[in-house]
């Protein structure tokens, strides 16, 4: 359900970046969550992880059987219709024999997957997983998850799995369940039996019952915000297993789930938001022209409004958050020009808590460092303004200080689009723009 979200966020308009800092929360491999359910005593096929050919002809062997799935271990969505960019056609890949195993993973590792969740850059593929391939009878969507909606955790359940459950959603709102969850007593086992019967599993109650227990239980130790099971599925020997999953964690809880965060895949991140990340920065990719340096997810919302309103498009959402520093801000511009799509870094700040001299300073150690030629307008208004609108002044940098900010969004929008046409005729974009 979380992918029904991100849609939406994506597809959007700024305003739906209210839940951007969300982006940042982990996501884990599907062999890590194999591996969380098992430890839950949730059953899932045998498998094993490899990183090379040759161990995944080994894991072939050792699981003893002519029916095995090869999965790319790639966080997109979609990886069973996704295509290779050397030309390999789905991410996903029945085989029959450890040799068949070697030759399709050799293929698959070290290779971009391309998926509609990926876009056409697509995203490494650094191991492929091996598992024992099961014969669904039944299939089954079970999820629990921290839903604003619901003020808290809820289940939801489908008897229509191994499918898109978005695609079920929009087409048969009522195929979906939900059953909302009472924190302060968790999930309880009349709750869990009710969901049951309602996907028709009454005949296997106390086997899912268990199992729906304990994704719960396992949500609220590992303080995850996902734990989505599709499908659930029944095999021709009646019994039950977890076919897929996807798991999502809480950045807040890292403190306290040292050993999960330590499994995070850094190689299927932006990397401009990896570098971020660590310097407390919320940062978000985007597909305009426009970079933007704001402090506050609200005035960052407002500003990206006000850009698309004057005919731009942002290039970023990036809160630098009321405490930033000025080496902080140095490492946001080098993160926003790192994207060569930029023409134009608009800079709006409110100094309440952030002052706007470091902010200054931040932008001034920038420009100079990296040797900038990309125009900055900025916006500063509040705390220690004077000084800061002194420090620019006395820089004598291509910094463009505005007190409006309709002038300062219609005045970056104006220069990205000069810079942009430069660029496309080869022009040194270091010309003299008219102020």
């Amino acid at each position: 359900m979380f992918k029904i979200a991100e849609s939406f966020l994506r597809k959007s308009g700024p305003r739906v970046l209210t839940f951007a800092n969300q982006r940042r929360n982990l996501n884990v491999q599907e062999h890590v969550s194999y591996t969380l359910l098992n430890e839950a005593g949730i059953p899932t096929p045998k498998f094993g992880v490899a990183k090379s050919a040759a161990e995944a002809a080994k894991i072939a062997n050792d699981l003893n059987t002519n029916n095995l799935v090869l999965k790319a271990q790639v966080l997109a969505g979609g990886r069973g219709k996704g295509h290779f960019k050397n030309g390999l056609k789905g991410g996903v890949r029945v085989v029959y024999s450890s040799e068949e195993a070697e030759n399709l993973s050799g293929k698959m590792i070290g290779e971009k997957l391309i998926t509609k969740q990926t876009g056409a850059a697509g995203r490494i593929c650094n191991s492929v997983m091996v598992a024992e391939r099961k014969f669904p009878r039944r299939e089954f969507y079970f999820a629990v998850m921290m839903e604003r909606a619901f003020n808290g955790p809820v289940l939801i359940a489908s008897a229509q799995g191994g499918v898109n459950i978005e695609d079920v959603a929009a087409e048969d709102p009522s195929a979906i369940i939900y059953e909302p969850i009472d924190i302060t007593s968790g999930l309880t086992k009349d709750q869990a039996l009710k969901v049951i019967k309602k996907v028709g599993l009454e005949a296997v109650a106390d086997n899912v019952t268990q199992v729906l227990l304990n994704m719960y239980d396992m949500m609220m130790k590992k303080d995850a915000l996902l734990v989505e099971i599709n499908p659930f599925a029944e095999d021709a020997g009646e019994t039950y297993f977890a076919l897929d999953a996807k798991m999502r964690f809480d950045d807040n809880a890292e403190f306290r789930q040292k050993d999960l965060f330590a499994l995070r895949d850094v190689t299927q991140e932006d990397p401009k938001e990896v570098d971020a990340a660590k310097f407390d920065l919320n940062y978000i990719t985007l597909d305009g022209t426009i970079g933007c340096l704001v402090n506050g997810a609200g005035l960052a919302m407002a500003t990206m409004d006000i850009i698309k309103l004057y005919g731009g498009d942002p290039a970023n959402f990036l809160d630098v958050g009321g405490s930033a520093s000025a080496q902080a801000v140095k490492e946001a511009f080098k993160i926003i020009t790192a994207d060569p799509n930029v023409h134009a870094i608009l800079v709006n700040i409110f100094g309440g808590i952030m002052r706007c001299d470091v902010i200054a300073e931040g932008i001034i150690a920038a420009a100079t460092e990296l040797n900038l030629k990309t125009p900055i307008i900025c916006r500063l208004q509040g705390t220690n303004v004077d000084e800061a609108k002194a420090l620019i002044k006395n820089s004598k940098l291509r910094i463009l200080p505005r007190d409006d900010l309709d002038e300062a969004a219609n005045l970056s929008v104006h220069l990205a689009q000069i810079v942009h046409l430069a660029r496309e005729v080869n022009l040194d974009v270091n010309f003299e723009i008219p102020y």
